[in-house]
């Protein structure tokens, strides 16, 4: 008989949190360690789901985890700073009775749209089905879909990055210590130190000393704050042909006639 069927159940609750940058936890709502299959999951009594929804069809599972935050687990600058966002997720149900009875999966996916409350938080976990909704095959394009150095691209990155330090920052302008091409135009900045440290931003533009990016960096950036740019690129079939060699990979349609071509003739 299963732990889940008795008249009195063992049952705890453990999440597997893993970012991005590879950073992870495992908690779990009992009320001391659990150890299965070589993971350690810290307690976490004030983590509990809202509602879990699966199906047999193509339906996407779908659930609603809560809890409070907390500065050994879950903190709330983490969250504001976006290092949550797109994290894989599962949510297992154990026997914290039984050290040798399975685990049983309920969900896995992703975490989606998180909130925060004083010091609590809640977050929307999507299951892996949730993918079905996405479009099947993407958009043509006169530009590259790709992104420099994917799987789609195949672009070494070997040599195209660099580390510089922040002498002074001004809303989205960062001067650095030193001067960097505009070949890094359209490319990325991670911080590396500071309370921005993981997050990620579009280099918009690269002059002398001076970055301007996209997103307007959550944390305070202090002189000394280390960063990492990654090359850019402009998406056309030329860039791709010239600077990289690498027109067999270009992932658009730069021929293909848009929907103006019937206004291009007289008197169409």
């Amino acid at each position: 008989m299963s732990f889940i069927e008795g008249e009195l159940t063992s049952i705890a609750l453990c999440w597997e949190l893993e970012r991005a940058d590879g950073a992870g936890l495992a908690l779990t709502s009992h009320d001391r360690v659990l150890v299965r299959e070589a993971v350690a999951y810290d307690p976490s009594p004030g983590m509990v789901p809202a509602s879990i929804k699966r199906s047999l069809g193509l339906d996407p599972d779908n659930s609603e985890v809560s809890g409070a935050l907390s500065a050994d687990a879950l903190d709330e600058k983490d969250f504001e700073l976006g290092r949550w966002d797109g994290a894989t997720m599962r949510l297992l149900a154990m026997d914290w009775e039984d050290d040798e009875a399975a685990p049983i999966a309920l969900l896995s996916g992703e975490i989606g749209a998180v909130s925060t409350d004083g010091d609590g938080f809640s977050a929307e976990l999507r299951g892996a089905a949730a993918g079905v909704n996405d479009p099947v095959c993407p958009a043509t394009s006169p530009e590259c879909r790709a992104q420099l150095g994917d799987k789609s691209c195949r672009v070494d990155l070997g040599g195209r990055t660099v580390r510089a330090s922040v002498v002074a920052a001004d809303g989205t302008t960062l001067t650095l210590d030193h001067e960097v091409g505009d070949r890094f135009t359209m490319g990325r900045l991670r911080y590396l130190s500071g309370d921005n440290c993981g997050a990620r931003s579009v280099i918009l533009a690269a002059i002398g000393n001076d970055l301007t990016v996209r997103d307007l960096p959550k944390g305070i950036v202090n002189p000394g704050c280390r960063v990492e740019l990654r090359e850019g690129c402009d998406k056309r079939l030329a860039t791709c042909a010239s600077r990289f060699a690498n027109a067999a990979n270009f992932r658009g349609e730069p021929h293909l006639p848009g929907n103006d071509l019937l206004t291009r003739y007289p008197g169409a």
